[in-house]
């Protein structure tokens, strides 16, 4: 190393050292009307399960009550305040007799489920907490539970996946939820992000998909809370890996249409999402919610500018980096949301090292891969995104404009908020009927594949223009006077029309027209129509 090097490191290491470091404080003044928290990240939370409401994953009153418990900046608050409520609608749920009210059964075990994630969402900082996994086990309990009360219960399936090499093979669980309607239906593979459960995503978008007749799979890889705590896996930039065999899965099921593969991700799912479709084209369509394009670039962002050049100086400073930061964060006035954010991010991406964590997100940008998308994209935005600013702007660009599609969620509709959460109801509405937009949800028919009765020479037209068959049934006295022109009539060729172009007129392949004088012995078998049911 160059001593002139040496003395710079020395000369960043002394400055950051001499005073307290101070993260930039995000802009995340909440638009809602009514704070639930002084405190912006519980303020948050607690609108987040809010947004639950619609979705049978929690109750107003319930989780304001909650809410009332908590101090601000106090972890153990939030834990203390959300377990009590988890356990008591949790104990309510059991007592319910599930064959007389199936349904009040599993409003209330949905419910315990959402309280028992959000009482484990700020205990991450100790892995060796037990509370960590057993908060969890009682989670899934619950959540079972609910989903086995379902009308078409929800199925928890196990599917493996291949790492680079055996040693980092894994797991992935998943949750099919059918939507009960027959034939093989429109299907979403819904993902969570950087800290939420597949649970969640049942009450985030899968009811409202499932209430509009599409199939649903949720699902978790490495650095998601299940995977995480059973396989002590962190992220993987590679999410193909993930998805893939989830695909895979789901074409194998009646249920499923296999050309009409959605894949939806939240938050930071809404990186790993267009991700994973880059490289699997089986996706008929993706939703990211709200879209990134650079996950390491935000994270860093709120770093004060001495700490990111001790970062960026190398791993030679991995330790110094790391010992500045514990020290930075230990500062009662470092936000609630810095600490949070430290804390997950070394728990989800399986490191003990902040300098490790922040280096590993850097891989986490979509350079080289927005171009390699085949599949019509979503993008969502929230006017008063407070953690991504900008991200999705930037992805929906670099995509482009002919597969792209990007909506900003406005303040004034209150959907402002990461994700729109407090406004799932419009959330759901826009991004669900974008779907159908690209054709997603019903099976396209093509012009070639339909075949028009029709009597007039305009009709025929126009019909045989669009590209579809023909077949021309015309009164009597019309047959007469062009009993000569039929074959210009079935080409659009008889000079009647000065409409269209070129291209439209001309020969045709075989049995896309005919003329019959009536319907009456019409041989609809020719057309493969079957008129027995």
């Amino acid at each position: 190393m160059k001593l002139s090097h040496l003395a710079s490191l020395i000369s960043v290491a002394s400055l950051c050292s001499a005073s307290p470091v101070h993260f930039e404080k995000r802009d995340n003044t909440s638009i809602s009307a009514i704070q639930l928290s002084s405190d912006k990240s519980f303020h948050y939370e607690l609108l987040r399960d809010l947004s639950l409401v619609p979705y049978e994953g929690s109750d107003v009153n319930e989780v304001l009550i909650a809410a009332s418990e908590i101090k601000p900046g106090d972890f153990e608050s939030y834990y203390t305040a959300f377990n009590k409520l988890a356990t008591r609608v949790h104990q309510l749920a059991k007592a319910i007799n599930i064959t007389d009210h199936p349904i009040s059964a599993r409003n209330t075990f949905f419910k315990a489920a959402t309280y028992y994630r959000s009482a484990d969402f700020f205990l991450r900082g100790n892995w060796t907490d037990p509370r960590v996994y057993s908060l969890w086990d009682k989670h899934l309990e619950a959540f079972n539970a609910a989903i086995s009360l379902l009308p078409v219960p929800g199925q928890r399936v196990t599917l493996h996946a291949k790492g680079d090499d055996l040693d980092s093979n894994f797991t992935i669980p998943i949750i099919f939820f059918g939507c009960g309607l027959p034939g093989p239906r429109s299907t979403i593979i819904m993902g969570n992000g950087f800290d939420g459960a597949q649970e969640e995503m049942y009450h985030v978008l899968g009811k409202a998909a499932l209430d509009r007749g599409i199939n649903v799979i949720t699902y978790e890889g490495p650095g998601q809370p299940t995977v995480r705590r059973e396989q002590k896996l962190g992220f993987i930039p590679q999410w193909d890996k993930v998805v893939t065999p989830v695909v895979d899965y789901a074409i194998t099921r009646p249920e499923v249409r296999a050309d009409a593969i959605g894949l939806m991700g939240l938050s930071f799912g809404g990186f790993l999402a267009p991700r994973a479709a880059a490289v699997e084209h089986r996706i008929a369509a993706v939703l990211a919610l709200d879209g990134i394009y650079d996950f390491g670039e935000s994270n860093l962002k709120p770093f004060p500018p001495k700490l990111k050049e001790l970062f960026k100086s190398g791993p030679e400073n991995a330790k110094l980096f790391d010992s500045i930061l514990a020290e930075g964060l230990a500062e009662p006035s470092t936000e609630t949301f810095t600490k949070w954010a430290v804390q997950q991010g070394l728990w989800s991406f399986n490191t003990e090292s902040p300098f490790e964590w922040l280096s590993q997100t850097l891989k986490y940008n979509m350079d080289g891969f927005a171009q390699n998308i085949t599949a019509p994209v979503f993008v969502g935005d929230a006017q008063n995104d407070q953690f991504f600013p900008g991200q999705a702007k930037i992805l929906a660009d670099r995509i482009g404009s002919k597969l792209t599609t990007y909506h900003e969620f406005s303040t004034a509709d209150g959907a402002g908020e990461h994700c729109s959460v407090g406004a799932s109801v419009l959330a759901n509405q826009v991004a669900l009927q974008s779907l159908n937009s690209v054709s997603f949800g019903e099976k396209v028919i093509l012009p070639g594949e339909c075949l028009v009765f029709e009597d007039s020479l305009v009709g025929v037209e126009a019909v045989r223009r669009a590209g579809m068959r023909v077949v021309w049934v015309p009164h009597p006295d019309l047959l007469a006077e062009h009993q000569d022109q039929q074959k210009e009539v079935l080409i659009t060729s008889t000079g009647d029309f000065q409409t269209g172009d070129e291209w439209q007129h001309g020969e045709m392949p075989n049995d896309w027209g005919e003329t019959v004088q009536t319907l009456e012995h019409f041989d609809y078998e020719r057309y493969a129509i079957d008129l027995s049911g």
